[in-house]
Order: structure tokens, then sequence, then C-alpha cells
């Protein structure tokens, strides 16, 4: 029998863990299981040839979000093409309205509901052998009198009773990995499906040790726990984090999301402690609003969050990841003005600004007429208004969050963005002045190259400081020394910050014109090839290579050397050094 599972990825570098996890279980059938996964990138059209040259007997999809609107374009031409194949799905996007997609698509054969691996195991039985799919535990299915039948729902599993998927690693090269050491969550937010899951399992750790040190030995760029909040058990995440420390080989990354309020001393002086680069950590804030928080039954300290993101933030070794929710209940625009401030203070490496997605089957679903919450019909049932919150508050906070996006969490802008804060009343109104520079030059929707953002920001800046000044003539006179100065100074941070990622050949003609000469460069790299100063790992190269895979430039009246192959492992900037003539140089810091 021919049997396919196949999976819809958002991008490429994505891997779809539920279909290999389904093949891993039902082992006795692997033989006769193969895998296909695609991408939203590709059509609907390269996806349905693919399908029909691979004939399947049975074709499963694995149905999410960011998926169903193309899975349910492939269920309308599936059956015109193949309509011997028995088509079965499953995931969260479907296992909360299965009748309904059961009505909907005639050629439908069925849905699993809930964790799929038993019951698709149990489903090849029936293929197989004849197993009645009454049988079966958590699934809804079409008789073949065409009625729609659901069976009893299907008791939890034993997370270790999953064999490992990823033994044939090689299929992963260049792809991010997921993995799962727990499943359910000990929260009840009112927006996420993992609260209605209260069954919280952990796989046996001496099975997760074994797998992730097949992770490590080879040497996967990252593995991303998919465990919903991996640190709710001390005991558990002080194993992982400990053994993957002690058994670190310096290049596999791994991504957890985490309650910081629920880490301890000890776990946290633990994170401190790891390379740089060998954890990242995803954070979800959502509001810094006490009354949103309660409605939406999460429970968080912010306090302890801030003491915690800062006690980790200082030792400058782990990447964290902060989330933000827009459209919760009794969060509205100044609330959530407040919320992006409060979150943004405490200096995460990246912020998410999201926007809250109503899902079917969670508790915010059911409180839709309460909060005369709106939300779009397709996936991903975005927020639209709600009681406290407009449509046209929600396009605005969309501009802000791009604003956010290209300016503080591309990383490109930092040193920056941060001395700009001080020309605001604080960071959201900084964002928000510059999606409204962004929409009175008609610069959004726009494909800007790099070189061009840094020329919007700095003409953002010198308008905003001109307009600050007082209309008078006397006064725009008086201020324009001051004016000019800081626009200098603003010059030098932005050329810091373009040439900390790459040797830019193009140089903007904003930047300052009291760069390295061409014979003070040609002096520095004569006297390096001879001394060997700064550039020690530069052995073997001559001074014309150096000069290629460096940059010299003068800030703030001082000669700094970019040296692009030694890099922040967490930033990914390039090293600086302070140049003093004839001195061994310091590392430049602000």
């Amino acid at each position: 029998m021919n049997i396919l599972l196949a999976a819809v990825n958002a991008k490429y570098i994505h891997s779809n863990l539920a279909v290999y996890s389904l093949r891993a279980y039902a082992r006795s059938y692997i033989e006769e299981i193969r895998i296909a996964e695609y991408t939203i990138n590709q059509t609907a059209d390269e996806i349905l040839m693919d399908i029909y040259t691979r004939h399947p007997d049975i074709l499963c999809f694995s149905c999410y979000l960011w998926n169903i609107d193309y899975v349910e374009q492939l269920l309308r031409e599936i059956p015109k093409i193949l309509p011997e194949t028995k088509i079965w799905l499953g995931g969260p996007e479907v296992s909360y309205n299965a009748r309904e997609m059961l009505e909907q698509y005639s050629g439908l054969a069925g849905i699993m509901c809930g964790e799929g691996e038993e019951t698709f195991r149990e489903l090849m039985d029936h293929y197989h052998s004849g197993m009645s799919l009454e049988e079966i535990r958590g699934i809804v299915y079409r008789e073949s009198e065409g009625n729609i039948t659901e069976t009893q729902p299907r008791p939890v599993l034993d997370l270790s009773t999953i064999p490992f998927a990823y033994e044939h690693i090689e299929d992963f090269r260049n792809r991010i990995i997921y993995y799962e050491s727990s499943r359910g969550c000990p929260f009840s937010c009112s927006y996420c499906l993992s609260s209605i899951d209260k069954c919280l399992r952990f796989r046996n750790l001496e099975l997760v040790k074994r797998e992730l040190q097949f992770f490590i030995d080879h040497e996967v760029p990252q593995v991303k726990f998919v465990d919903r909040t991996f640190n709710c058990r001390h005991d558990h995440a002080a194993a992982v984090w400990e053994y993957i420390k002690e058994h670190d080989k310096g290049i596999t990354n791994f991504h957890f999301e985490i309650a910081a309020d629920l880490l301890n001393e000890e776990e946290i002086a633990l994170i401190r402690s790891m390379r740089p680069g060998l954890i990242q950590l995803e954070i979800g804030i959502q509001s810094a609003n006490s009354r949103t928080i309660s409605e939406i039954k999460r429970k968080m300290d912010l306090g302890k969050v801030e003491r915690t993101v800062a006690q980790i933030r200082e030792n400058r070794n782990v990447h964290q990841h902060l989330d933000l929710i827009a459209g919760l209940p009794y969060e509205d625009y100044d609330s959530f003005k407040e919320s992006f401030d409060r979150v943004y203070a405490m200096r995460p490496d990246q912020l998410q600004l999201g926007f809250l997605k109503v899902l079917k089957g969670s508790l915010m679903h059911g409180k839709t007429k309460e909060y005369a919450l709106t939300y779009q019909d397709r996936p991903p049932y975005e927020v639209l208004s709600t009681k406290w919150l407009s449509y046209a508050d929600v396009i605005r906070l969309k501009k802000i969050e791009e604003m956010a996006e290209v300016y503080y969490n591309s990383g490109q802008f930092r040193h920056t963005m941060e001395h700009a804060e001080r020309e605001f009343s604080g960071p959201f109104a900084m964002y928000s002045s510059l999606a409204d520079y962004y929409d009175r030059n008609g610069l959004f929707k726009v494909s800007h190259s790099r070189i061009a953002r840094y020329e919007i920001l700095f003409h953002f800046l010198e308008e905003h400081m001109e307009m600050q000044a007082d209309g008078s003539e006397m006064a725009r006179l008086s201020a324009d020394g001051t004016s000019e100065n800081r626009m200098n100074e603003y010059a030098a941070w932005l050329t810091l910050d373009l040439y900390l990622r790459d040797n830019v050949k193009n140089r903007p003609s904003f930047l300052p014109e009291n760069k390295v000469s061409p014979d003070e460069a040609a002096a520095f790299y004569k006297a390096e090839e001879e001394e060997r100063r700064y550039l020690k790992k530069y052995a073997g190269y001559d001074r014309r290579q150096m000069r290629k895979m460096t940059h010299l430039e003068r800030l703030f009246g001082r000669m700094v050397l970019f040296d692009y192959r030694e890099r922040d492992p967490l930033s990914g900037d390039a090293k600086v050094y302070e140049i003093e003539e004839r001195t061994v140089g310091n590392e430049f810091s602000r």
C-alpha cells in the first residue's frame, strides 16, 4: 500500500515534526509510508502535480493555521484526479471542527482529532487488516452510506512510547529541527489551544538526553523545543540545560519557550554560565496590563519577569525574544503603548508585536460577543477590533509593528535607535512617529534596500529635530548649531551600525566625510602585515587581503577597525577595535 504523509510548511527551512512522529509510531508499516514536505511558497498546482505523480492509496495532511488555505485548495482538486485515494486530515486546525470539514469536502474520508500517533497506527490497521473504524478512538469519519460518525476521544499518550523521529538526520540538512520533551500546558491562557490539554506529560529524561546527544553529535545548527512551557517542571528543565551545557560542541543552538518568572536562582545561574549562543529563550509576556492578564487567565509576576530578563541579559550570552499580543481584552491603544514601553525597557534581542488570533476551540473564541471581538474569517483569524481597540487602532499598530521589525528586531540599527529614544517621550512614541514619517512620504509597501533604510532613518531624525525647534526665526537660528551637532552624532552612530554588519562598498551620501584616507589605510595595513597587533588570526593573509576582509573608519574622532571574521555570537556584529597610533588597541565599546 502506498501511504503519503503530506506537510505544507511555512518555509523550506522548517520541518514538520508531526508527520515524522506518525511514521515513527506506525513502525510496522514504515516501509509503505512516504513523507512529502512542501511550502506555502509553492503554487497549489505544483503540489497537486507532485501528489498525483506519487499516486497514494492513503493521503494524510497535517493542518495548521499557516497551511489550511492551501490544504483546502488541494481538497477541492485531489478527488478529481485521484478518486480512489482515501484522504485524511489531522492537526489543531481541523480537530475542533471535524464534522464541519467533512460536510464541506465530500472527498474527505475522515479526520484524526487530537494526538495522532496511536490513531494513525490503528488507521493503518484498518486499511491493512480490517480493523473497524468505529473501534478507533479520536476520529470523525464518513461511512459508506455517507453518514458522518464521531468516535470517543482518545486517551493521551505516554510520550516515551513514541520512537525517535530523526534517525535519518541527513534528510534535515540546513533545516530547523523541532523536538518535544513534553506535551500539554499547566496554564489556561484563553487565547491558546494548549490550555485545553490539561494532561501535562514529559518524555523520559534518559531518552531525551540520548536524543539531544544525537543532535549534538550530528552538529545540527538549531533544535527548537516545541514544549509549550519548557521550564514548568524545574527538575526536567535543569536536567536538560545541564546536559546540553556539559556536552556542547560549540555548534548546536537550542530554542526554548519559557515562563521567565518561574526560573529560580539556580536555573538563572546555570543559564548565565552557558556558552554564548548555546540557547535562546522565547518569553511570552503578552501584556503589562494586570487586568488583561487576569482576564485571559494568565498567571505572571511581571516584576519577576523584568528582574529575570535583566539578570540573563547582563551576561550577553543568551538571545531573549519577548512577545506582546495586541487585541486582548481591556487593552486599548494607550494601554498597549504602556505595555510596549515596559517590555521594550527590558531590552530584549527581539520584541515580537503580534496580533490576537481567535482560534476555534479556544476559550477566547467563546467570548467574542462579550468582548465585541471581530476577527477575520480566513486563517489566521486575526483580530479586527474589540470593545477597547478599533480597527483604525489595529491598522496603526500594524504600521508600528513594521517599524519595530525593521529598526529594532533586525538588530541593524541598535546604537542609533538607543540614542534616538532621547528625542521622544518613549520607545512607542518613537516608532509611532517613524510610522507617521513613512506614511507621509509614501514609504510603506516599497521594497527598500538596506542602505535606503539608513538614509530614511537619518532624514526622519533630521526632520523630527527641525520640527522640535521653536517656530520663530531667532529660535531656529540659535537651535541650528545644536541640531547640526546632534545630526553629526547620529550620522556617526548610523555609520557604526552600518559597518558592524557588512563591509559596505557603496557609502551612503549622508555619512561623515572625515573617513580614513587611502594613505592612512595603506599605512595601517602595511604595519599590520608586519606586526599583527590586531588581526592576529589573519596569519597567511597579506595586507591587500586583510584590507578586503576588514574595514577602517573614523568615528567620534577615533580610528576604529571592523573585523568581519570575528563576530558576536548573539548579534552577528563584527568585532571592533579602537586604533591608537602605534599602540595596542582595545576592543571598541560605546
